[in-house]
């Protein structure tokens, strides 16, 4: 984190954003350490993260958003707009180990003008070079079919031994029904478009132990809750939600909705999911309305323009174990044990091969000097 910016701060300015952060890094010590081992994955709907409602956000948001971000080492944003200012100081803030990949802002009916993003630990996650956006096939060569509003956005990236192709969404809202139609579709289609092509994303026939592939959807899908018919869309086409997630609150403000989720294709495939949870950040941060008197708008509802300010969706996160160097080197010594004169079995082909050339060799010779 780069904390130079607060040295140009007013005194006023700075002493509020201090004790904001202070409080807010005592609640993230709560979530587990980064370590050699492990992998944290989020996703969070940043709320018009880019808009200016209110006049946009303050530095304080800013600089808490940051925060929350680098205590993960992957975390898959939603509700980027058109305007990257706020997600590039975001990245500024967070250092020079981050970076982070984004698709272009979607011009469908009911997309809003968003955006997409991946905001990676370099030191920690190294992306793959898969990106790319999903479109739905055409029923026919004659009958097209509507595209999902704002277009779902792939992308591989790997930690440790393990693989993740990580399909990120926003999901159609609408008027806000338990069951929307259109909602429930676009789960759908989405889920079994990436079912359908999972092939072209992991090694489904033969996984190797040691270097598991995942392949991972995961974002704010707008449901409301874990029976309705927009979760079975989701599960019904193979996607599985890890223990730990199954037993958290809802990622809404109020914590009784599951806006959002972190869903495997058919399973996590040879890594295990260690914990997870939903980080209620306004438990540390923007929860004390006389701080922000003279900075809010006078007109504002606290609790309403707080959510401009941080999101109205609460972070969704996960843990695995990502190392895999035991399981490698088992292989490696059943390979050994089942090669000949207990070298490996890379060694014995090598062996082999050798003999077939002299073999091969000592025909010719006595062939030829038969002939002669």
């Amino acid at each position: 984190m780069d904390y130079t910016g607060l040295r140009r701060m007013s005194d006023a300015d700075r002493g509020r954003l201090i004790t904001t952060l202070t409080g807010l890094r005592t609640g993230l010590r709560r979530l587990p350490a980064k370590g050699p081992g492990n992998f944290l994955l989020a996703t969070w709907n940043i709320r018009e993260f880019g808009g200016t409602k209110y006049r946009g956000r303050i530095p304080d948001a800013l600089y808490c958003i940051a925060e929350c971000i680098s205590r993960f080492d992957l975390v898959a944003v939603q509700e980027v707009r058109q305007d990257l200012v706020a997600l590039r100081q975001v990245v500024r803030i967070l250092g020079r180990d981050w970076d982070y990949i984004y698709n272009d802002v979607s011009l469908a009916d009911g997309g809003n003008g968003e955006r997409l993003a991946f905001l990676f630990n370099r030191s920690r996650v190294r992306f793959t070079g898969l990106a790319g956006e999903l479109v739905l096939p055409s029923k026919s060569a004659s009958k097209l079919v509507a595209q999902i509003a704002r277009t779902p956005f792939i992308c591989g990236f790997q930690s440790g031994w393990a693989k993740f192709n990580l399909c990120t969404v926003h999901i159609y809202y609408g008027e806000g029904k338990k069951d929307d139609p259109k909602r429930i579709e676009e789960i759908e289609k989405t889920a079994k478009l990436l079912a359908d092509k999972a092939k072209s994303y992991i090694n489904l026939d033969d996984p190797v132990d040691y270097s598991p592939e995942n392949l991972v959807l995961l974002g704010d899908f707008n449901i409301f809750g874990r029976e309705d018919a927009t979760f079975q869309a989701l599960t019904k086409n193979r996607f599985v939600i890890p223990e730990p997630l199954l037993r958290q609150k809802g990622s809404n403000v109020s914590e009784d909705k599951f806006y959002d989720q972190i869903a495997f294709f058919k399973e996590t495939r040879g890594i295990e999911c260690s914990n997870a949870g939903v980080f209620n950040f306004y438990q540390y941060a923007f929860n004390n309305p006389k701080l922000y008197k003279g900075v809010m708008p006078a007109s504002a509802a606290f609790n309403t323009w707080r959510t401009f300010q941080m999101s109205d969706h609460l972070i969704m996160w996960t843990e695995f174990n990502v190392d895999k160097t035991d399981a490698y080197l088992k292989t490696l010594m059943r390979e050994q044990a089942s090669a000949p004169e207990g070298g490996t079995k890379k060694a014995a082909t090598k062996k082999t091969a050798k003999t077939a050339v002299k073999k091969t060799t000592a025909k010719t010779k006595a062939a030829k000097k038969k002939a002669a």
